[in-house]
């Protein structure tokens, strides 16, 4: 699906709600990474029902076992989409048969994608449809920005993140994709973190006392950037794959589990409980210069 305002061009994939493309008109500059499965073929996959990796990839709930691996099932299903104008979509995922075999919960997800003048909004709405029983889930978003290039293009090192308000990043280890308990603090530099390949050869930076709400990439070549603005989010990740020429800036309502988390879903740090009937709503905001 297609969503156009005269100033950016966007594509969602029916398959997880996947941004694909978010393209400039006027220049035709793509901001989203490529997709080369030689690297990581996705580019903006939601995380729902967890962010991250469950302890054994399973938990409890009730007393059963389930089993789920990381980041959850959403990206893997198609949605049900609709384009409600030429700049904004919806796009909806149900629970069925299938995915109450590892989650075993009543729930409709929304993601709602909309194109404002120079910047992308999206929206994630949740509700428990059920008359009795709570809705336990996380969601998050994943979205990689092309960083890199050739000749006269810059390339990562000439690439930096900026924190509106952050002087340090205090991180929190990764050990086999759960939250490790060790910490490693990094400063900032006016509040800029140049970017360079290594800086993800353990895995993401994981944060969470974050205190910006608006993270921007730029590079040192170009006008050419980002601004990624985030509310109501309490996590987030710093990502890209090894020697891939992108960067992740995720923000997260849920984080992977603890290695001493003792697995019950209702315990899950940032788990959102929703009671029988509620809906729950955040938005992320991509602007593009």
């Amino acid at each position: 699906m297609v969503l156009e305002n005269g100033f950016l061009r966007a594509e969602v994939n029916a398959k997880g709600a996947e941004l694909k493309s978010l393209r400039s008109t006027s220049d035709g500059y793509e901001y989203l990474w490529s997709a080369d499965p030689a690297y990581w073929a996705k580019t903006s996959p939601v995380l729902f029902p967890i962010v991250g990796a469950l302890k054994d990839n399973n938990y409890y709930y009730a007393g059963e076992k389930y089993e789920m691996l990381r980041h959850g099932f959403a990206r893997d299903h198609f949605f049900e989409g609709s384009q409600l104008s030429d700049d904004e979509a919806l796009f909806v995922l149900k629970d069925t048969k299938e995915t109450r075999i590892s989650y075993p919960f009543a729930f409709r997800l929304s993601l709602r994608y909309a194109l404002i003048d120079h910047s992308l909004r999206c929206t994630y709405e949740v509700h428990n449809p059920s008359n009795d029983h709570p809705l336990f889930f996380s969601v998050g978003g994943h979205p990689a920005f092309a960083v890199g290039g050739s000749g006269k293009k810059p390339v990562y090192q000439d690439h930096y993140l900026e924190f509106s308000e952050d002087h340090v990043l205090d991180c929190h280890v990764i050990d086999q994709n759960l939250i490790s308990g060790h910490m490693e603090i990094i400063a900032l530099d006016h509040h800029r973190l140049p970017l360079k390949h290594d800086l993800f050869y353990n895995d993401a930076l994981v944060l969470k006392t974050l205190k910006s709400p608006i993270i921007t990439l730029r590079n040192r070549i170009n006008d050419h950037g980002i601004h990624v603005r985030r509310e109501g989010f309490p996590y987030f990740g710093i990502w890209a794959a090894k020697d891939a020429d992108f960067v992740c800036l995720e923000p997260w309502c849920g984080i992977a589990d603890s290695i001493h988390h003792n697995q019950r879903l209702e315990d899950k740090e940032g788990i959102q409980r929703l009671d029988a009937g509620e809906t729950w709503m955040r938005s992320w905001e991509v602007a593009c210069f």
